[in-house]
């Protein structure tokens, strides 16, 4: 008989992502404007996600985040639980770091094994700044009844920092990747393997 297995490991290396992501919460957030939408370091904890991890662990230390949140837990930064956060406007925001991880880790898994830093910094934005900001302006405009323009004009200001995340992640990923090549690559492979159980 065939099953999937999901090593140990890589449940550690979940395990150990999401409390990173909880941990860049910890210094809370800046708000700036009447907007409400945080400044946070959280969002460089799931581009590192992705980008380390890959796709399917990156977005499982996500997952996780959110799930703690969702049964309560103040996982984000400000001390907020993610019942709060979905129901603000800046819900979309949290709703985008699935598919923020996910892309950045995808996109990753297929540069390697050699990881170019100025085409990770491109991938972190595309997922960091392109889709993270997509999702979280359609969550004002929803959220928060918010036309674009305004829900844009809240959110520019906010881009040469998670600018700068996406350069700092892929500084980091390049070094982590090249001591550990293993890390992102079982992420991809291990997935479509199949163990024989005894």
């Amino acid at each position: 008989m065939s099953t999937t297995r999901f090593p140990a490991r890589d449940l550690a290396h979940v395990a150990v992502f999401a409390a990173l992501i909880i941990a860049l919460g910890l210094p809370g957030s800046i708000n700036i404007g009447i907007s409400g939408v945080p400044i946070t370091l959280q969002s460089m904890g799931v581009m590192m996600a992705g980008a380390l991890l890959g796709p399917r662990k990156g977005v499982l230390a996500v997952l996780t985040v959110i799930a703690l949140g969702l049964v309560g837990l103040p996982v984000l930064a400000g001390g907020r639980t993610a019942l709060v956060s979905l129901s603000s406007p800046t819900a979309g925001f949290l709703i985008g770091w699935i598919p923020t991880a996910f892309v950045i880790g995808w996109l990753t898994a297929k540069m390697l094994p050699k990881y170019r830093i100025i085409a990770g910094i491109g991938i972190n934005l595309l997922g960091g700044v392109v889709i993270l900001y997509a999702f979280g302006i359609v969550g004002m405009m929803v959220r928060g009844h918010m036309s674009f323009v305004a829900a844009w004009s809240a959110n520019a200001a906010f881009i040469p920092l998670d600018a700068a995340k996406a350069f700092v992640t892929a500084l980091v990923a390049s070094q982590v990747h090249r001591a550990y090549p293993a890390l992102l690559r079982d992420s991809v492979i291990s997935s479509n393997k199949t163990v024989v159980a005894n």
